[in-house]
């Protein structure tokens, strides 16, 4: 007997979001792993608010909203806002109940900004590597490094000069038509108006030059966790400076390898590694000179694992930007954009989690 096309509805309702969440969804153990390290932040989260006037919204809310929206690549909170209203995994997720109402995008977006000031991006992501529970699951002597470049939210015909002598558009409007052709720019004589801290750079030869950033993340070699991640403008030198500060705040001792492509084969960067402690296992880049790389670093059987290992590096920028939705950043400024970047990486690594706990 065919249904009828009829909606019924209830008078009540007594479910609740989580009982609408299967018991094996794999964000149920992300959540354990998110409420454990938000938790070990509390403190951090008193000193950015002040004891006195208007509850704001729950800092714990927050991060959760914002893992959601890079789980899923909602692709602004706006729209994130819009889905917590009407999607109960998300609601679960966040701590809200059935019936408590969404923020208001502004409001959200002004909270945000708070966690900015005590950098709780980089110590969320540390924090959920201190979980007893993730622990085990890191390496704390191979090491690998890599960048890769995060657009801007900028374009091209936003790069002005810095004196003000750009030409009007041919073709007047609100996006006017413009010829670049024969005109020589860089970032010493032009900056984008849009997002000054935005540099064009290309990160090969062949390729485009596009207003970007560069994001950078060091990777233990067990698993494949992130174990820090930093964005810096796009230089030729941003890096090899990035590497070895990263790999010195997380191995301050020393005595770890550190994988990374022919890009790091330099002789300053190979001795500042050196220096730290750290033995470079990166790869040698022969073209056109010698490498600082030779026989006794290659001989060892470590460089040959490091430098299959360090492939994996790719994984979680490929996760970012395509499942993340951060090829393009949607916001501007250094600081704001890698508050982001490390987010992401912290969201990386929880979802890997379901997998990895479940094999030991």
């Amino acid at each position: 007997m065919r249904g009828t096309d009829e909606q019924t509805g209830s008078l009540f309702s007594y479910q609740s979001p989580e009982s609408m969440v299967p018991g094996d969804h794999p964000l149920r153990v992300i959540r354990s792993v998110v409420n454990a390290a938000l938790e070990r932040l509390s403190p951090e989260f008193s000193q950015l608010y002040s004891p006195y006037g208007r509850a704001s919204i729950a800092p714990e809310k927050l991060l959760r909203a914002l893992l959601v929206q890079a789980f899923f690549g909602v692709r602004s909170e706006r729209q994130l806002m819009e889905q917590v209203r009407y999607n109960m995994l998300f609601r679960w997720f966040i701590g809200l109940s059935m019936d408590a109402p969404v923020w208001d995008v502004t409001v959200f977006t002004k909270n945000r900004d708070r966690l900015l000031e005590g950098e709780i991006a980089r110590s969320f992501l540390l924090a959920v590597l201190a979980d007893p529970k993730v622990k085990p699951l890191l390496s704390d002597e191979h090491f690998s490094v890599d960048g890769t470049i995060i657009e801007a939210w900028a374009s091209m015909k936003s790069f002005q000069p810095k004196d003000g002598s750009d030409s009007l558009p041919s073709d007047p409007g609100r996006n006017g038509e413009r010829d670049f052709r024969g005109e020589k720019r860089s970032n010493e004589t032009h900056q984008s108006v849009t997002d000054p801290e935005a540099r064009l750079y290309r990160k090969s030869d062949g390729q485009p030059a596009k207003l970007c950033y560069l994001g950078h993340v060091l990777m233990e070699n067990r698993n494949g966790l992130i174990v820090d991640a930093e964005l810096t403008q796009a230089t030729g030198w941003a890096e090899r400076a990035a590497a070895e500060a990263m790999v010195e705040t997380t191995a301050p001792a020393g005595g770890v390898t550190l994988g990374a492509d022919k890009g790091y084969d330099t002789k300053a960067h190979v001795a500042n590694l050196r220096d730290l402690g750290v033995t470079p296992h990166v790869a040698q880049n022969q073209k056109n000179r010698c490498s600082a790389i030779d026989g006794r670093t290659t001989r060892h059987p470590g460089y040959a694992i490091s430098q299959c290992i360090r492939k994996r590096i790719e994984e979680p920028f490929g996760w970012m930007k395509a499942a993340g939705g951060f090829r393009q950043t949607k916001h501007r400024g250094r600081e704001r954009v890698g508050w982001m970047f490390t987010l992401r990486a912290a969201a990386y690594n929880l979802i890997r989690l379901p997998n990895l706990l479940a094999t030991t």
